[in-house]
């Protein structure tokens, strides 16, 4: 295999925070920016200044909670002056479409504008079972995994944790007025590295779990595998799922899908996964993406089985999903994902074939790179 990009050395590998104080694209606070008991005593503090009722801050977060208000003009029961005020002292971030494409599967993909003129994508993948938003955690990706378009597109720039919480808002209402059902889970699987941006990503798991009342269990942070985020994640009081893009069940082959395999090689990403667990007692998800000829050995599935050893997890099976950058390689025939998935069932490890979901408008598992066509 051809050697793969190894510079690792910016903020968005490194997992350094950003400002937790850049809240909004304007700086000041943002309603959907910080944690809800954080927004909460801001607007206590707020609303005491300008001489309203301490119940107006039930209300306000009320509407942007339970309403889902896209603008301080949404809010209707609050008195016109009180509303020009709120607009001058604090932000509530809205996103437009600047795309959308709809899968014939039912699948539905949104390319968000940003107020900076960038773009981000979010995807929302409805089943009989649940109804499920992907979204992202920064705009592009700097982690450089070699089947995932994001990773060639590059790295941008950090989320602020309000343009997070936000296209799980804007996802909501389509979901609401389009398919007729609530948001059921979401997923931190789309653009981005999740615990690259921990700050911000912290403080949108508050908001969705606190302020919209999603359950701890019904959110879902995937990561390459940055040991300070995934322990972070473990002190955590919430039980949020850890899902952990693998790939290769070994040091060698990682490294040469995933660079991010240089600074935590394998062994020592599975002893804080160890640890995690012993903290939690929660199932942790591995992903696979089974890429023909690559790492669909069958001695693979045998190593993979012996790595995760007395670790209590779930293994999901990827076929790779075509992209740009790599024309020449294509997902395991269903022969060699069967005889891989054989393995693993002999040697009592679960798993399951994930089947892809909006392949034809490039919404597809490691897909997301801005594009506004089909793949």
């Amino acid at each position: 295999m051809r050697a793969v990009r190894e510079d690792l050395s910016t903020d968005a590998a490194a997992g350094d925070p950003v400002d937790p104080a850049a809240s909004s694209g304007t700086g000041i606070p943002d309603l959907l920016g910080g944690t809800p008991s954080e927004t909460r005593a801001r607007l206590a503090e707020f609303i005491a200044g300008e001489g309203q009722p301490s119940f107006r801050v039930d209300q306000i977060l009320e509407w942007a909670f339970e309403h889902r208000a896209r603008s301080f003009a949404d809010m209707t029961s609050l008195p016109a002056g009180l509303r020009g005020a709120l607009g001058r002292s604090f932000s509530l971030t809205a996103l437009d479409p600047a795309y959308v494409a709809r899968s014939s599967d039912g699948t539905i993909k949104h390319l968000w504008a940003l107020d900076d003129g960038e773009q981000v994508e979010s995807v929302l993948i409805p089943t009989r079972e649940r109804l499920t938003l992907c979204l992202s955690s920064q705009v592009g990706c700097a982690l450089a995994c070699r089947f995932c378009a994001t990773g060639y597109f590059g790295f941008r720039r950090h989320l602020r944790a309000a343009e997070i919480v936000a296209q799980y808002r804007e996802s909501a209402l389509v979901a609401e007025a389009e398919l007729g059902r609530p948001i059921s889970n979401v997923v931190y699987m789309g653009m981005g590295e999740p615990l690259a941006n921990l700050e911000p990503l912290l403080d949108s798991l508050s908001t969705l779990h606190d302020g919209f009342g999603l359950g701890a269990r019904r959110i879902t942070v995937s990561t390459v595998g940055l040991i300070p985020g995934i322990l972070e994640l473990a002190r955590r009081p919430e039980s949020f799922e850890l899902a952990v893009s693998l790939h290769a069940p070994t040091h060698e082959l990682r490294r040469e899908l995933m660079p991010i395999e240089r600074r935590y090689p394998i062994n020592e990403l599975f002893a804080a996964l160890r640890e995690y667990q012993a903290g939690k007692n929660r199932r942790i998800s591995l992903e696979y993406t089974l890429i023909d000829g690559i790492n669909d050995d069958p001695s693979l599935a045998e190593r993979l089985a012996d790595l995760v050893y007395g670790l209590t997890c779930f293994v999901n099976l990827i076929p790779f999903n075509p992209i740009p950058a790599r024309p020449d390689w294509h997902a395991s025939s269903r022969g060699r994902t069967d005889r891989f998935s054989e393995v693993l069932t002999r040697r009592e490890v679960p798993n399951a074939v994930r089947v892809p979901r909006g392949r034809d408008i490039a919404a597809a598992c490691g897909q997301l790179r801005l594009a506004v066509g089909t793949a």
